[in-house]
C-alpha cells in the first residue's frame, strides 16, 4: 500500500479510520466512523501552537516529541485493538506532522497504515462540495403540510424496499417548531449535522426515490448545508393534509408527557408576542393543568397554522391524504410509479 492516500468514501467502508486530533477537534467533527486516539491533549495542543508562534518550529517539534514519546506504546496497542486486522488510514488536520508520525509508528510495528492526503480539511471540502452541487442519486420527494400532520412518523414508516427516507428533524434533534427542543438535545457542532446528514445520503440506496420532509433553512441551532435547502424548493414537492382533530390526536400522543411541561412553559414565552389576544393566557392556563388536548388545538388554530404556510405560493404535484398512513404510502407509491415524480 501507498503511505498517503487521496480521501475517497469508500474508505470509509474499507478501512480503520485513526482521527489522532486532540478531543475538541474530534467532538467538532469527525469522519463517520472514526476512533479517536490523541496524539496530543487539548491543553498540548494550545502549548505547542504558542511555542511554534513564538519561538519556532523547531522548537516546537522537540517539545512535542518530549510531550509524546512515552504514550506511543499505548497508542499503538489502542489502534490495533480498533483496527482488528483491517487496514488502517490515519488523519490530523491537514495530513501534517501529527498523522505522519503515527503512520511511521504503526508501519514500524508491522501495521499496515496509511496517511490521509489534506487530512480533515480534505474530508470536509468534499462534504461541503457535495451539499454545494446537491447532484443525488434519485430525485427528491418532499413533503410539506401543517404541524401534526405527522410527517416524520410517516416518513420513517415507509418501507424500505420501496423507498429512501431521510429524517432531517432526527439527525437534528430538534422538530423544526417553536415545541421542537421538547425532551431532545441539540449537543452536535454544525460540522457534525453536516457529516451526519452527508453519510445518511451516501448510504441510500441509488434505486429509489428520496423521501424527506420540506424544512425552513434552519432546524434548530442547525442550517441547512449548502444549497440543501434550495434543492428541495426545487424539488417535486407533496402537500399532505389531514383534519384538525386527527392532528390534535397526533399531537397528543407526540407532546403528552408531563416532564414536556415545565420545558413548554419556557418555549411559550419565547412565542408569546406571536400569539394572537387573549390566547397567551389560555394556553398557559392549559399547560399549568396539564389539558395537552387544549393546547394541541390552540397551537394549531392559533399560532401554527396562523405562522407556517399562511402564504403558500406554489401548489404540490400531489395533495396526499394523511387520515391513513397506508393509504397515503399506496398514493404515493402509485404517484411516483407513473413518473410524476419526476416533474420536468
Amino acid at each position: 500500500m501507498p503511505d498517503k492516500i487521496n480521501f475517497t468514501a469508500d474508505l470509509i467502508d474499507s478501512r480503520c479510520l485513526i482521527d489522532v486530533r486532540t478531543p475538541l477537534e474530534f467532538e467538532e467533527d469527525h469522519l463517520p466512523g472514526a476512533f479517536n486516539v490523541p496524539l496530543l491533549t487539548n491543553e498540548e495542543r494550545v502549548e505547542i501552537g504558542t511555542i511554534h508562534k513564538q519561538i519556532g518550529p523547531v522548537q516546537a517539534r522537540r517539545r512535542a516529541l518530549e510531550l509524546t514519546c512515552g504514550r506511543y506504546s499505548t497508542m499503538v496497542e489502542q489502534i490495533l485493538v480498533h483496527a482488528a486486522e483491517r487496514p488502517v488510514l490515519v488523519y490530523c488536520w491537514r495530513g501534517g506532522l501529527r498523522s505522519n508520525s503515527v503512520v511511521m509508528l504503526l508501519k514500524l510495528c508491522g501495521a499496515k497504515a496509511q496517511q490521509l492526503i489534506g487530512g480533515y480539511k480534505a474530508y470536509r471540502h468534499q462534504v461541503s462540495a457535495f451539499f454545494e452541487e446537491c447532484s443525488f442519486a434519485s430525485r427528491l420527494m418532499v413533503l410539506h403540510g401543517m404541524t401534526g400532520i405527522g410527517k416524520t412518523s410517516f416518513i420513517n414508516g415507509l418501507k424500505s424496499d420501496a423507498w429512501a427516507t431521510i429524517d432531517l428533524e432526527g439527525i437534528a434533534c430538534h422538530r423544526g417548531s417553536a415545541f421542537g427542543a421538547l425532551g431532545l438535545e441539540q449537543k452536535n457542532s454544525q460540522k457534525y449535522f453536516d457529516t451526519l446528514l452527508w453519510e445518511t445520503f451516501r448510504r441510500l440506496p441509488a434505486d429509489l426515490p428520496i423521501v424527506l420532509e420540506g424544512e425552513s433553512r434552519r432546524i434548530g441551532k442547525y442550517f441547512l448545508p449548502g444549497r440543501l435547502y434550495d434543492a428541495m424548493a426545487e424539488s417535486c414537492k407533496v402537500w399532505c393534509h389531514a383534519s384538525i382533530e386527527t392532528r390534535i390526536a397526533r399531537l397528543v400522543v407526540e407532546y403528552g408527557r408531563p416532564e414536556y411541561q415545565l420545558p413548554m412553559l419556557d418555549a411559550l414565552e419565547r412565542i408569546k408576542k406571536r400569539l394572537a389576544g387573549p390566547r397567551y393566557g389560555e394556553l398557559k392556563k392549559s399547560i399549568e393543568s396539564w389539558d395537552v388536548e387544549n393546547i394541541a388545538r390552540v397551537l394549531i388554530v392559533d399560532y401554527y397554522d396562523r405562522m407556517y404556510y399562511k402564504q403558500r405560493t406554489w401548489q404540490g404535484a400531489l395533495d396526499l391524504d394523511f387520515e391513513d398512513y397506508a393509504r397515503a404510502e399506496a398514493q404515493l407509491k402509485a404517484f411516483f410509479d407513473g413518473g410524476l415524480g419526476y416533474p420536468a
